[in-house]
């Protein structure tokens, strides 16, 4: 089934606009309350991230839920992990996030995590749909809810975290801690002084508009140029969530999510927690991460895009690390989404228990030359439908064989496909990223 309003991660759009407007944000509650069977005098859990516009979504989510009889618990500003951990801890019949992500301000979007924490299935994503897509679903009258915040949500999650770091010896690191202007920004850098380490925080001053503004993990150029100049050990950069994370080394070179789980995979295989000797990650994933962790015995599986998806495939094979390139990194052991302060605190870690610098550790795969170009569409066929572009698909992966491939997909969340190509020789990957861009903009481009 085709969804209309669920990607890759959630609903996301432009707020204030159909579909994040408050009238779908309380269809879409009392849609959650039907299709996850939450009663009277359950609770749900509300996070939100710093944009201007979360307030008015979760108002309305507020009320809908509060008309349904059921309990609130604001959490306030947190990141997606605190959402998601409290729904978990405090026995919640679900958690609510509301945040864009990586995306810029002006939009806004939805998560929704169940009572264990981990975000809906397939079926129950389109279970939601089918409602929402009714315009005769109306509201069960009934008790009227309570609304209250949350106590301390992010100190019940702090101390989940405390024994990644437990007697290690931190004082005298230096850090730089990008919050993107995001959900990070008033607890991360006071959480990591208290253990020890030198925080120079950036972007800590949200506006309600400068979420992900030239900062943050999408934006990583700023927090490594402080690196340098502070000569600090490294660098964390944390999306608007805070459930993504990209690190800086001590020589203000950008490390990517799939070094982050390449150092991670090895670090955990030698110490025995790697289970079944596996990594799960996505085809977005650079293939020099597939031929590394060959030569070291760990095998690798790959899902779609989205750390869902990563995490549903972690569950199924009872694997206990996954993720994605962009920085959504998963522990399955502490948590049941992408967590980048989390992340951050493992590869703090290594880097102590290690006594090596965070570029030696990022050293353990050779990365493929890659491009990826994302390109506006005035539409989104299947790509099969589009013959000149599908030719031109079959073309390249025919050259590149087994030393490289294409992957053309269509965005989740945005009006826009994305075309990533990969290669041993960036001179093939320029030649064929370049052939088949100019198709899409031939044919679809907007």
């Amino acid at each position: 089934m085709s969804k209309s309003f669920f990607g890759t991660d959630g609903i996301r759009g432009k707020a204030n606009e159909f579909p994040l407007i408050p009238e779908f944000a309380t269809k879409l509650a009392r849609a959650i309350c039907e299709v996850i069977e939450i009663g009277e005098e359950e609770s749900v859990v509300i996070g939100l991230d710093t944009r201007v516009s979360g307030v008015m979504l979760e108002a309305a989510m507020t009320a809908a839920f509060l008309a349904e009889g059921v309990t609130v618990h604001h959490l306030g500003v947190v990141s997606t992990p605190v959402t998601a951990f409290m729904a978990r801890e405090t026995n919640a019949a679900a958690g609510i996030m509301i945040t864009a992500s990586h995306n810029p301000f002006e939009d806004n979007g939805i998560k929704i995590f169940n009572d264990d924490g981990y975000k809906l299935s397939d079926e129950q994503e389109e279970a939601l749909e089918e409602i929402l897509e009714d315009e005769d679903a109306g509201l069960t009258l009934g008790s009227v809810g309570l609304s209250m915040s949350a106590e301390n949500p992010e100190g019940l999650y702090f101390q989940k975290l405390l024994p990644i770091v437990e007697d290690l010896e931190l004082a005298g690191m230096k850090v730089v801690v990008d919050c993107a202007n995001g959900a990070t920004c008033f607890s991360a850098p006071p959480f990591l002084e208290s253990l020890g380490l030198e925080v120079i925080p950036m972007a800590v001053e949200p506006d309600g508009k400068n979420i992900n503004e030239k900062c943050g993990a999408v934006h990583p150029e700023a927090a490594a140029q402080l690196v340098k100049e502070q000569g600090a050990d490294l660098g964390v950069c944390f999306d608007g969530d805070g459930d993504r994370l990209i690190m800086i080394d001590e020589t203000g070179a950008v490390i990517t999510g799939d070094r982050i789980l390449c150092l991670a995979a090895l670090a955990m295989k030698q110490r025995g927690e790697l289970k079944h000797d596996t990594l799960v990650a996505t085809v977005m994933s650079n293939l020099g991460l597939r031929d590394a962790l060959a030569e070291q015995g760990i095998k690798l599986e790959t899902t779609g895009v989205g750390d869902k998806q990563v995490m549903e495939r972690m569950q199924e094979g009872g694997f206990s690390l996954g993720g994605e390139n962009s920085g959504h990194i998963i522990f399955g052991d502490y948590t049941t989404t992408g967590d980048g302060l989390l992340s951050a605190l493992v590869v703090i870690s290594e880097v102590k228990k290690s006594g090596k610098k965070l570029s030696e550790l990022a050293n353990c795969m050779t990365e493929y030359p890659q491009q990826l170009t994302n390109i506006y569409v005035t539409e989104k066929p299947e790509i099969e439908d589009v013959p000149k572009l599908a030719t031109a698909i079959k073309e390249a992966d025919a050259a590149l064989t087994t030393t490289g491939r294409t992957l053309v997909r269509y965005s989740g969340t945005e009006n826009k496909i994305r075309v990533m190509v990969e290669a041993k020789d960036q001179a093939e990957v320029d030649f064929w990223s370049d052939h088949i861009c100019k198709v899409v903009k031939k044919t679809i481009g907007a």
